[in-house]
């Protein structure tokens, strides 16, 4: 289980190296939406298959808005120039995600303590103070209910907005919206 880690997290690294040393902007596309699908398996492997879930519709969503994006713009501007406010922007959240990191990481618990405090207090008392027969259900729907809702709008949310994007009905062709956008008169 360890070499599967590995590796998703070596595949995970060099999408990531793609991503940014590439000149094309949708193989840097493509290459993210691969480091996506690598953080939705790992969270299918920790045993969080609600999270895996959501991950992959965001990350199909995101890849839909970013190609479409991607493939009518400029690479052109992108690669002549060096952007220093785009440099140093990018070294402050940097050192801001390295801080966030070491944050989260002293607030672990010690190695060889247990994890799940939370689920041993779930499982002993959610009878008694939710009221619920089933203990799944009083979980879900009492200690977790907000958790759940959340998902659930985003589940609903990337639906929608797959749906907005992929529909037929009510876009433009083409040569009509560019004709309208640059204000070109076609006889």
């Amino acid at each position: 289980m360890i070499a599967i880690f590995h590796v998703l997290l070596f595949f995970m690294i060099i999408g990531s190296a793609v991503a940014i040393e590439t000149k094309n902007m949708l193989s840097a596309v493509i290459a993210v939406g691969a480091v996506g699908f690598g953080v939705s398996l790992l969270f299918l492997f920790l045993g969080a298959p609600d999270i895996a879930i959501t991950q992959v519709i965001v990350e199909i969503l995101s890849l839909i808005i970013l190609i479409r994006a991607t493939t009518f713009a400029d690479n052109r501007a992108v690669e002549r120039k060096i952007d220093s406010f785009a440099t140093i922007t990018g070294l402050f959240f940097l050192g801001f995600f390295v801080m966030a990191t070491v944050w989260a990481f002293s607030d672990l618990t010690p190695f060889g303590e247990p994890l799940m405090v939370v689920s041993q207090r779930y499982l002993a008392g959610s009878s008694a103070e939710t009221g619920a027969v089933n203990v799944v259900a009083g979980v879900i729907l009492d200690y977790r209910a907000y958790d759940t809702l959340g998902e659930a709008m985003v589940l609903f949310t990337s639906v929608l907005g797959a749906f907005v994007i992929l529909r037929r009905r009510g876009k433009k062709p083409l040569d009509e919206a560019d004709t309208e956008q640059f204000g070109i008169i076609s006889d």
